[in-house]
């Protein structure tokens, strides 16, 4: 049965990337807010999908810690699942990824249009300044910037090294720092094909400050609250 309904989750999500990806092609020539809105509409059709097909669903404490104005959100990587939940809980939003990305047919036209900071990962040192003048570019346009610090998914009850690249943008433009924690990986884990019900636990963090502190400072912090978030809402069993 959880085949079963993955399959039918896998098939309506590819079927509706095609779908997307060619009428997104018309909204070219609107704004950056039209693109936007009708793109991240994708996000939440396969959220309710997701919902309907394999019952999983989720719960955010928090919210009260999102400021009015746009910020960097740094949260934790574990599945697809989140790349889809960012897009409706800090919308507009551009996230962090490779430029090889944009290359996918159909998936790549629809990231193309949401103008993501797409950098190349093989240049360190020049991947770090895309991040920090893109990045701070997107901030400035009120836009907020995701920033996955692991850098690629990790499984659940693992931690990655997390980079300085979100940090650094967050001490060089002066925005503010959203930590975010969840377990998605335990519904929706990487590389896996079955999806698993029940609710997945997304925890808002406290804005962190980023004005008078060092890249490795904020980064540290950023680290000890999304772990310390991990510790608690991991499944032990």
């Amino acid at each position: 049965m959880l085949f079963a309904r993955s399959l039918l989750f896998a098939v309506g999500m590819w079927v509706t990337i095609v779908v997307f990806a060619i009428l997104c092609l018309f909204t070219a020539p609107f704004p950056f807010s039209v693109r936007y809105g009708f793109l991240s509409q994708w996000a939440r059709l396969n959220l309710w999908w997701l919902r309907v097909t394999c019952g999983v669903r989720y719960q955010i404490e928090g919210c009260e810690n999102i400021p009015e104005g746009n910020a960097i959100v740094m949260s934790k990587h574990q599945s697809t699942w989140e790349t889809l939940a960012l897009q409706v809980i800090f919308p507009p939003q551009v996230w962090v990824m490779k430029r090889e990305l944009l290359k996918v047919p159909f998936f790549g036209w629809g990231l193309a249009m949401l103008e993501p900071i797409a950098i190349d990962r093989k240049a360190r040192g020049r991947a770090r300044q895309q991040l920090i003048e893109q990045g701070t570019e997107r901030l400035k346009k009120g836009r907020w910037v995701v920033i996955f610090p692991e850098g690629t998914r990790i499984p659940p009850g693992e931690k990655g090294r997390y980079a300085l690249g979100g940090a650094l943008l967050a001490a060089s433009s002066g925005y503010p720092v959203v930590p975010m924690a969840h377990n998605a990986g335990e519904f929706w884990p990487r590389r896996q094909f079955i999806k698993r019900p029940g609710t997945i636990q997304v925890r808002i963090g406290p804005v962190i400050e980023s004005r008078g502190k060092s890249a490795s400072e904020i980064n540290s912090e950023v680290e000890a609250w999304i772990e310390g978030q991990m510790a608690e809402i991991t499944f032990k069993g």
